[in-house]
């Protein structure tokens, strides 16, 4: 089947929330036909104004186009809007861009199959008003020739960076997991910074700045570690884990001397200590990758 052209290639969205109606919102901007549909019909009238169908319901819906992205609150809310109307998919290509797990993602890829539909599992690494511009990230996971088929319409999304995967359609939700354990890490780390600071009458926004520069420097471990923790070899070109224990130990203690919660800084000294235990204290910071591959208690 060939590829279809960048504009006119009829689109359907299930679900508009605010990623929804981002999402709708690009492909109308790109000149597709755009059928939407939501359980509150309410949240389609921009849409419905600038030119999208509103279905007045799901297999309707389904039925309007040849490829449904589908994004709602989570997996089981896809299979009970789409469950009962699975016979309307087959010949279709469904792109979920659900936030879940990769098992949950897999599930549904094996699901779609009995149905005949082809399926493609994504994530969105962007928040909603940059849907549709450069600064916008999707990650699609599944067979690479209905990527190929749809990557024009899908290119609407995010034209810069819209990234294909592989064929397991699991590795886009690890993905979108893994990105967001950054983000959570980093903000978190910035809260109980700016809890700190603010002990000595320090506005976070006058804190703000300095993380920044400090994000960015961290930033650059990353590409150093990756090559470190690809190796399986952790030489302390930096710091040793001995050295971060001091300093963890440190935090740990100006945050209960503050009346700051120190759950987080013990968390990391806690980690750091088994990977002392554990034969790494002479080694870089990387080396705890290898108590992060250790199932939990």
């Amino acid at each position: 089947m060939s590829t279809l052209p960048a504009s006119g290639a009829p689109v359907t969205v299930i679900g508009l929330g605010l990623m929804g109606q981002a999402l709708a919102g690009a492909f109308l901007a790109k000149g597709h036909p755009t059928t939407v549909w939501n359980r509150s019909a309410a949240k389609a009238d921009d849409l419905v104004a600038r030119g999208a169908v509103l279905a007045d319901s799901v297999q309707s819906a389904v039925e309007a186009s040849p490829l449904v992205v589908v994004c709602v609150s989570d997996y089981d809310a896809v299979h009970q809007l789409l469950g009962p109307v699975g016979g309307s998919l087959a010949g279709r290509t469904l792109v979920n861009l659900t936030t879940a797990s990769s098992t949950q993602a897999r599930e549904t890829a094996e699901w779609a199959q009995k149905l005949d539909a082809a399926y493609l599992d994504g994530a969105i690494l962007a928040l909603p008003h940059a849907i549709g511009t450069e600064e916008a990230t999707l990650l699609y996971a599944g067979p690479q020739a209905t990527f190929e088929e749809h990557r024009a319409t899908l290119e609407v999304l995010g034209a810069e960076a819209t990234v294909y995967l592989d064929e397991d359609h699991g590795l886009s939700a690890l993905y979108d997991l893994s990105v967001l354990s950054i983000m959570w890490g980093v903000l978190n780390s910035f809260l109980h910074g700016a809890a700190l600071l603010g002990t000595a009458n320090v506005k976070a926004s006058t804190f703000a700045e300095l993380a920044v520069t400090a994000i960015n420097v961290t930033a650059e471990y990353a590409s150093a570690y990756a090559q470190q923790i690809d190796a399986g070899e952790y030489p302390a070109t930096d710091a040793t884990v001995n050295v971060h224990v001091g300093g963890m130990t440190h935090l740990v203690e100006e945050s209960e001397t503050l009346g700051v919660n120190a759950e987080l800084p013990r968390f990391f000294l806690e980690l750091a200590k088994r990977a002392v235990a554990a034969g790494d204290a002479e080694n870089s910071y990387a080396s705890l990758i290898k108590q992060f591959r250790k199932p939990s208690a």
